[in-house]
């Protein structure tokens, strides 16, 4: 179990023991391996790779490395729904409050932003007083009363996957894909769920920009996983355009009062129901996904999950005006400008990795993890793929700190916008 002997072993393509996975993320955390040592066995996974019993063995050691979120107390079955990333995706804020209308447990512990992929710990702080520090033992609590909890991920919380992805974006390993399958279910695992559902993000605004590659991430996620003893699935959903029309923090916190509010037509309701509709037949609420999906959407059309996410916002320090006037809440930003078309046709395609490029150039989104960000700032998007569109017609409008920044961001944004001449079909939220 010397680390040197661990990293010849894989340099030299062999497949790891359970023991020897053990030993590697127990090194790391006690810091008997080096941080030299773990860049050098990273660089012989990577190249090397690791089989899904090598992954599993990975998944289940990190999420032991620290503390495990003990969710026994309270009512079963205990839910996570975790997505990849995205531009403009803030369907947790509509998710979990449908699944705790349908009687399921909620716990979650979310990330930061990085890049042009929103987190969602960034869209809740942009709702004054909301906290999201909460401690387990509150978490808990909180999901005993309610049944949803959320907060930021804690450092006693699978450390071993803080310690070696800094260490992944140092030494160019990061999108090895057994290393991906691994922290994200150590996380999950860690964080006390039993059933989760994974929103694979694929296109111009997310990791894996092309199908294979994001079904070649839900497959994995879901074999390693299904060895780990989670009851797992995923779905293959679209980023080629934003998930919705707002991208920024408070932006997206009112699309989502919205679709809370109004029911199903949103693109981030009716997401989020396939999502949830999936989740409750996994954990055998309901015999399959759709009609898992009818129950969700009843949930949703019915204000069931109003009624949960007014609970849950207020039990997290919300005021209950964020309800009856969100604009007054919020953080507004002072200049907005707009995009415009300059023909007419049908939309054939909104790039949203240029629309999130642009709102972290606001200052919307972080490049460095240690970056503040301005909650205020953002992108709307008025029309979809497949829209017939106006000469003239306003595409967008963005709203920024500055006239100059906002005059800046709408040159930027003309190039996410292509007009087509003949009719163009919407885009499919869900691909597979």
């Amino acid at each position: 179990m010397f680390p040197q002997e661990i990293i010849r072993h894989k340099r030299d393509g062999q497949a790891h023991s359970p023991e020897q996975i053990q030993a590697l993320i127990q090194g790391a955390v006690d810091g008997s391996f080096s941080p030299d040592q773990l860049a050098a066995w990273l660089m012989a996974a990577y190249l090397r790779g690791l089989d899904s019993a090598e992954t599993s063995a990975l998944t289940l050691a990190m999420a032991a490395s620290g503390e495990r979120l003990d969710l026994s107390s309270l009512p079963r079955p205990w839910v996570d729904k975790h997505s990849t990333g995205g531009v403009g995706d803030k369907t947790t804020l509509v998710a979990l409050p449908i699944l705790a209308a349908c009687g399921v447990t909620a716990v979650k512990m979310s990330g930061r932003g990085l890049g042009i992929t929103g987190g969602t710990i960034d869209k809740l702080q942009a709702i004054p007083g909301f906290r999201t520090d909460l401690s387990p033992a509150e978490m808990v609590a909180q999901a005993g009363r309610i049944g949803i909890a959320l907060s930021g991920q804690t450092p006693n919380l699978a450390p071993a996957d803080k310690i070696l992805y800094a260490l992944r974006d140092a030494t160019a390993t990061v999108d090895s894909l057994p290393l991906i399958v691994a922290s994200i279910l150590s996380k999950k695992i860690a964080g006390g769920a039993e059933v989760v559902v994974l929103d694979v993000k694929c296109g111009r605004g997310a990791f894996m920009r092309s199908l294979p590659e994001a079904v070649a991430l839900g497959k994995a996620l879901v074999t390693v996983g299904r060895e780990s003893g989670l009851r797992i699935s995923a779905l293959v959903t679209d980023m080629d355009q934003p998930l919705g029309a707002a991208v920024g923090n408070a932006l997206e916190v009112r699309e989502a009062i919205g679709a809370l509010m109004g029911g199903y037509q949103d693109p981030v309701a009716r997401l989020s129901v396939s999502l949830i509709g999936e989740a409750l037949a996994l954990a055998g609420v309901v015999s399959d996904r759709s009609a898992g999906e009818d129950r969700a959407r009843e949930a949703l059309t019915s204000g069931a999950a109003l009624r949960k996410a007014q609970e849950w916002f207020a039990a997290q320090g919300a005021s209950d005006a964020l309800w009856e006037d969100p604009d007054a809440v919020l953080p507004r930003a002072p200049a907005t400008c707009r995009v415009f078309a300059h023909q007419e046709g049908w939309m054939g395609q909104i790039d949203a990795g240029i629309i999130g490029q642009a709102v972290v150039n606001l200052g919307g989104g972080r490049r460095r993890k240690e970056d503040a960000i301005d909650p205020s700032v953002g992108v709307v998007v008025h029309v979809e793929v497949g829209d017939e569109i106006a000469d003239n017609e306003p595409l967008a409008t963005v709203h920024a700190r500055t006239d100059a920044e906002a005059e800046a961001a709408a040159r930027a944004l003309s190039e996410a916008f292509s007009i087509a001449p003949d009719p163009v079909a919407p885009r499919p939220l869900v691909l597979g």
